[in-house]
């Protein structure tokens, strides 16, 4: 009896030998959760009526336990480089199906899906019309390698000042070309329907009339009309606000690249008519050209915005998070991967920053919660435990060869 329970203390003791040794070894791996051995007595069963003093049969192994608190989180710079602070796992998917990670270190294959070491693909919430996400659905987090569709023009904002202590032009009818013959101007870059750029350039003519002023727009060097008409005349309050029009509707031209006509309306809402000299505060357009992918962004919900030469950041979705009622239940895959059973329960999908789901830190990886200082004083805990058990097994020994020589 006395070998079969020091054996069973010489496996215990190996075990936790084994487990604190694969801790120590997976110190530097990133996502990974530390583990323990959770030992029980073992006692033979006592029969009814029998009432032998149990001595004990030794200990086993109860279970083996995974410590999943949060991680240091160590800064990369590397946009790809996902960690979690909180609560959640990263989906992933492959041709085995899901599998779940704390371990946020992905890149782009060939096909350019965001995969991890594994060629796992990173699972995300996709992006709908409107700037929303179907949190009902998952798909592989791809980036798309074609350029980024222009959008054509429509209006311009412009924010400006102007002087109302200036005298009408002393060259008349107005030229585009002759500078004294107009007050002001100012100009900014359009854009087609096929993303091909154009220059639109507002002349500004004091009237004759107070606070009173001629507009003219050209693009290109020809002049657009309004209903037919040029110039529009802008009108001031005498406190320096304008009276009208706060917007200028200016008809369709054609835009001589193939591309849909232009068609701008001009947004003179903060305009003002001071005695300051003419000033342009702000002229702000909402068309772009075309644009190629020039890197992505992640934010701390989870969006993930693919980023455009031309200045532009699409959504391409949103990292879905995993969690369980249970994870201690989960089954260690290998790789800093785990699978749902049984015993970890339903699979709860859910977005970062909501519900019981931590936030997502882009730029940064998680590290092992694996304490160094404190695996080591157990390893040699776990040394001297084994030591102890051989120690029983000698005397044991000892016991038995002198029994024998009687």
């Amino acid at each position: 009896m006395p070998f079969r329970i020091a054996l069973s203390g010489l496996n215990a003791a190996q075990t936790d030998l084994s487990i604190t040794g694969n801790n120590i070894a997976n110190a530097s791996t990133t996502g990974f959760k530390r583990s323990r051995a959770e030992f029980a007595d073992v006692y033979a069963v006592a029969f009814e009526g029998i009432s032998d003093i149990a001595t004990g049969n030794g200990v086993s192994v109860a279970a083996v336990s995974q410590n999943f608190t949060q991680g240091n989180i160590d800064f990369t710079e590397r946009n790809l480089d996902i960690a979690v602070r909180g609560q959640g796992m990263f989906v992933l998917n492959d041709s085995s199906g899901q599998s779940f990670t704390r371990a946020g270190a992905f890149h782009v294959d060939r096909d350019g899906y965001v995969v991890n070491q594994a060629a796992q693909k990173l699972q995300i919430f996709p992006a709908v019309t409107g700037g929303t996400f179907n949190t009902g659905v998952l798909t592989d987090l791809q980036l798309s390698t074609s350029d980024g569709p222009p959008q054509a023009t429509s209006s311009i904002t412009a924010s400006l000042n102007l002087s109302s202590s200036e005298a009408p032009p002393v060259t008349v009818p107005f030229d585009p070309l002759d500078a004294t013959s107009f007050n002001s101007s100012t100009s900014t870059v359009i854009y087609d329907s096929l993303g091909t750029s154009h220059t639109s350039t507002m002349y500004y003519v004091k009237t004759a009339v107070d606070n009173q002023w001629d507009v003219y727009q050209y693009i290109d060097g020809n002049v657009v009309p309004s209903g037919g008409a040029s110039p529009i005349t802008m009108t001031f309050n005498s406190d320096g606000s304008i009276n009208g029009p706060l917007t200028i509707n200016y008809d369709a031209v054609p835009s001589g690249t193939g591309a849909d006509p232009i068609q701008v309306t001009l947004d003179y809402t903060n305009t003002t008519q001071y005695g300051s000299p003419f000033a342009v505060n702000g002229l702000a357009q909402n068309g772009f050209t075309t644009g190629r992918l020039s890197g992505i962004d992640i934010d701390s919900e989870g969006v993930v915005f693919a980023r455009f030469t031309n200045g532009q950041a699409t959504p391409l979705g949103k990292i879905a998070l995993a969690n369980f009622p249970n994870v201690q239940g989960l089954r260690q895959l290998g790789d800093t991967n785990w699978a749902q059973t049984y015993e970890s329960g339903d699979l709860l999908l859910g977005e970062a920053n909501t519900a019981s789901f931590g936030l997502v830190q882009s730029g940064a990886l998680e590290t092992s919660n694996v304490d160094i200082a404190a695996s080591l004083v157990n390893l040699i805990t776990a040394q001297r435990n084994y030591q102890a058990n051989a120690q029983v097994i000698s005397a044991a020994d000892t016991i038995t060869q002198t029994i024998i020589n009687i």
